[in-house]
């Protein structure tokens, strides 16, 4: 296996995986994000590759605030239902990690849906510690 930037030619493999997340995606819709995604140099999107088949992604991007020290955040990660509990959920983290540090980060931080208990205990596992909860809100921004 082996974890390396994600490449435009990955966008149907990371849309099926983005729906087995939970959020369905279709290719069409996954390569213009990830065109987007990928321009920016505040983003990162690593997959891994096990026999040249893409089985696992994770999306980590500085963020900035005024009220705290910036920190590296996850904003996705997904393994392939077929090959999790192999660590390369774990590996693909220590790269978003790699990444963190490289940029000048120190703190890795990710957010975890409350229901996702399986999710919190994998990071809990990988030395990440629970430091609130919050409640997401959205509205649509008007033209």
């Amino acid at each position: 296996m082996i974890i390396r930037p994600a490449r435009i030619s990955d966008a149907a493999a990371i849309a099926g995986l983005a729906t087995q997340l939970g959020y369905p995606t279709r290719p069409e819709e996954a390569e213009p994000r990830l065109r987007d995604v990928t321009s920016r140099p505040e983003n990162a999107i690593l997959v891994a590759e096990s026999d040249g088949v893409v089985v696992g992604w994770i999306h980590v991007a500085g963020s900035h605030h005024v009220e705290t020290e910036c920190f590296a955040e996850i904003l996705a990660l997904v393994v392939d239902e077929e090959h999790r509990s192999g660590g390369i959920g774990a590996t693909l983290v220590e790269g978003a990690s790699e990444w963190g540090a490289r940029n000048g980060f120190a703190t890795l931080r990710v957010r975890s849906n409350v229901v996702r208990e399986r999710t919190h205990a994998f990071y809990e596992r990988l030395g990440f510690a629970r430091i609130k909860s919050q409640v997401v809100f959205a509205r649509p921004i008007a033209p």
